[in-house]
């Protein structure tokens, strides 16, 4: 029986168009990104590791964890313990208040344009309060698979959870979490669920929990850091603690900047300082314009300077300086100190990255509980800030 041409014809058309199908599936399959090869760049140094942080808030650079570094630069840290011949280069592509769907309208220019080896991805925290389940699943599925289409491995994180809230229930956020990991398992990506680790931790114990926290749903630096710790375990298999990282450097560079330039300066300072300091620097910069704002503490409880400290932003100050008084710090449980404490903190900082200094003194051993003590100098350093027990040459008479 012969064949028409057209049906031979329609034929070949098919079984090409299968052919190329099949080779475009094998083509995809060999350039799926393996985290083996990362881990093995990482190992070996040859080439330097490019890894992109995507997220909210929470990956960005804001007030919560001192406005100078986050979970993106304790991971760069973190890799570098775990792998000591690894060549960085760490880029956070977190922006506040985002969702999966501002990640899609982003991801080419924040993300693939950089030409990612890693993206570790962390969405979900705004997501619970405006996009639908389902369709985070499917946003996330589809940020996640055009990383991988664009050449990097990927690593998918849950969000931490939070103080109990209306508006971001704990609940709400497991749930969105299950997604998060039913698209790793699907997708045999890793999967770190921070929201199950800080869960653990809050039933275990909860002050430990909460100098994680800066307020109700962000992570300070110290949570920071658990998150980079639990990303590199989960890369390399090491347990590595970043419990003693320095914080960021220079204190005083913004303030001395403008001085040597002979800018004036804003000081917003707790007693004795709003008078000690100005005297000191005039000695060192004669000519210096110095405007002083006076933060009332004496006599205040721990809740009244919090009030007072809502005022700071609108300010843009050059210097705060925090030294709370003995009598603040040792009122009220440990559970509201640190809520109050922490929001004090926060209220010195610019929202997002750092724009002027902070310094906080650490009170002396003697006027404060062990515990006190301890709980004041982990939330100074949930800052990025040194938890100094006097201020820098700099700004004394020496």
């Amino acid at each position: 029986m012969r064949i028409p041409i057209r049906s031979k014809l329609s034929f070949r058309i098919i079984a090409t168009t299968c052919l190329l199908v099949v080779f475009s599936i094998s083509s995809q399959a060999q350039k799926t990104p393996d985290i083996q090869q990362i881990t093995q760049q990482l190992k070996s140094g040859d080439r330097p590791t490019r890894i992109v942080c995507f997220g909210d808030s929470i990956t960005g650079v804001y007030y919560h964890s001192g406005s100078a570094r986050a979970w993106t630069d304790m991971l760069g840290i973190a890799l570098q313990q775990a792998y000591p011949e690894a060549k960085l280069e760490m880029i956070n592509a977190g922006i506040s208040g985002h969702t999966t769907v501002n990640a899609l309208a982003r991801i080419q220019k924040d993300v693939i344009a950089k030409k990612p080896d890693m993206v570790v991805i962390m969405f979900g925290m705004n997501d619970v309060t405006r996009i639908k389940i389902e369709n985070y699943e499917k946003n996330l599925r589809d940020i996640t698979q055009q990383c991988l289409a664009a050449g990097a491995a990927v690593i998918l994180c849950s969000a931490n959870s939070v103080y109990e809230n209306p508006t971001r229930p704990n609940a709400k956020l497991a749930a969105y979490a299950n997604r998060v990991q039913k698209i790793a398992s699907e997708l045999k990506l890793p999967y770190v669920d921070f929201f199950q680790d800080w869960s653990d931790l809050d039933k275990k114990d909860h002050t430990a929990w909460m100098l994680l926290m800066s307020e109700t749903i962000h992570p300070n630096l110290n949570g920071h850091k658990r998150f980079a710790e639990l990303i590199t375990q989960s890369l390399s298999g090491k347990k590595i603690s970043l419990a003693d990282i320095d914080s960021s450097p220079n204190p005083l560079q913004n303030t001395l900047r403008l001085l040597h330039a002979n800018q004036p300066v804003k000081l917003v300072a707790m007693p004795p300082y709003n008078q000690l300091v100005p005297a000191a620097l005039k000695k060192r910069f004669p000519q210096a314009k110095i405007e002083v704002t006076s933060w009332p503490a004496a006599n205040q409880s721990l809740a009244q300077i919090r009030k007072w400290s809502l005022k700071i932003r609108a300010m843009s100050p050059t210097l705060v300086i925090i030294d709370l008084p003995a009598p603040a710090l040792s009122q009220g449980n440990d559970s509201d100190f640190i809520r109050d404490y922490q929001w004090i903190l926060n209220n010195s900082f610019h929202f997002g990255k750092r724009q002027w200094d902070v310094i906080a003194l650490s009170p002396d051993k003697k006027v404060l509980t062990p515990q006190r003590r301890l709980l004041t100098r982990q939330l100074i350093i949930g800052k990025d800030l040194a938890p100094l027990k006097r201020l820098p040459n700099e700004l004394t008479d020496h």
